[in-house]
């Protein structure tokens, strides 16, 4: 599996990212220049892309294969859709529920198939969930001291109104899509829709 080695706090200061909204507790160092750099439009619009990308952990083909897919969803702008779309993927829902510090470990949790989406078991991180849904951390993990530290790590994380968690049995349920200003992600998703419209 493709990865991108580039440190966390490096990138975040790359992207002008504040490390908290990937789950990180900690201060990027930004080194601000004198002078910053003026950007050309083209440059914003792929910075806009590439923040969204690294937030998400999305790499550029499965991002591409989201963007044409928002295109053809009837309701809303493609740039809302797009960012619905990554937002209901199951690793950054096991992320906003709180059972998981980071989306990558949430990604890794799902992998090792310690979810449940309505009683079954999925390992795909990019598995988009619905309206209705019930996820959980399955029966076999809750126990483990990893999760009891990821519970008191992310206790005082805000749940979305479009989500509810138990904390207590560890799970959560979709009550609805996710409108544009419950996503709380710095990305200009018109930016994106520009860049990919060129």
């Amino acid at each position: 599996m493709a990865r991108d080695m580039t440190p966390v706090l490096k990138r975040c200061r790359a992207l002008d990212i504040e490390p908290a909204f990937l789950g990180i507790d900690k201060k990027s160092n930004r080194h601000r220049n004198a002078r910053p750099r003026k950007m050309s439009e083209y440059g914003t619009q792929l910075k806009e892309k590439q923040k969204a990308k690294f937030i998400y952990g999305v790499l550029e083909k499965p991002f591409r294969n989201y963007f044409v897919k928002a295109e053809k969803l009837k309701y809303g702008t493609t740039g809302e859709n797009l960012m619905i779309l990554l937002e209901t993927r199951l690793d950054n829902v096991i992320f906003r529920l709180g059972f998981a510090r980071t989306r990558d470990e949430a990604k890794q949790i799902v992998s090792h198939r310690h979810v449940a989406v309505n009683g079954k078991t999925v390992n795909i991180s990019s598995y988009s969930v619905k309206p209705g849904d019930v996820v959980e951390i399955r029966e076999s993990a809750k126990g483990s001291q990893r999760y009891k530290d990821i519970l008191e790590t992310t206790e005082g994380r805000l749940v979305p109104e479009w989500l509810s968690a138990d904390r207590e049995k560890m799970s959560g349920k979709i009550n609805a899509v996710p409108r544009a200003d419950q996503i709380d992600v710095p990305v200009n998703a018109v930016a994106i829709v520009e860049l990919y419209n060129k």
